[in-house]
């Protein structure tokens, strides 16, 4: 089970999929400051600082501070992380829109945070792309 790795398979069954809801990125010291793991997306650590991409809501409630408040697209495809190309084609048509796009490869999927107003937008580029 390792994923596609054919480009032009990758592209033509991506199926970006908009998740509900509003994200964040936050960052905090150690991760011991979260009292409910559950509630976290997904947490990297870097040597400034942790960073946290939770609901928006969950950071509401924690009193965490963020600066953008995005949306998240998972292309649908189940990608190797040894394809090559991929991550450069959606953020080349996402650039071409003027987006900006945030991207965590994970091990099934490839996630894609927009900001919430780019969105729709974001989500008929990659359909765009996806009918080449």
């Amino acid at each position: 089970m390792s994923g596609e790795k054919d480009l032009a398979m990758l592209l033509q069954n991506m199926e970006p999929i908009l998740n509900a809801g509003e994200y964040v990125f936050c960052h905090i010291e150690k991760l011991n400051q979260i009292s409910d793991m559950d509630e976290v997306l997904f947490f990297f650590r870097e040597n400034e600082a942790i960073t946290l991409v939770l609901e928006k809501r969950i950071a509401d409630h924690w009193n965490l501070e963020y600066a953008y408040i995005s949306s998240w697209i998972t292309l649908n495809i189940h990608s190797s992380l040894e394809a090559v190309g991929l991550t450069a084609a959606f953020a080349n048509a996402l650039k071409q829109e003027n987006i900006s796009c945030n991207v965590v490869a994970a091990y099934f999927h490839d996630h894609i945070f927009v900001a919430k107003h780019d969105a729709e937008k974001a989500m008929e580029s990659l359909y765009n792309l996806s009918k080449i």
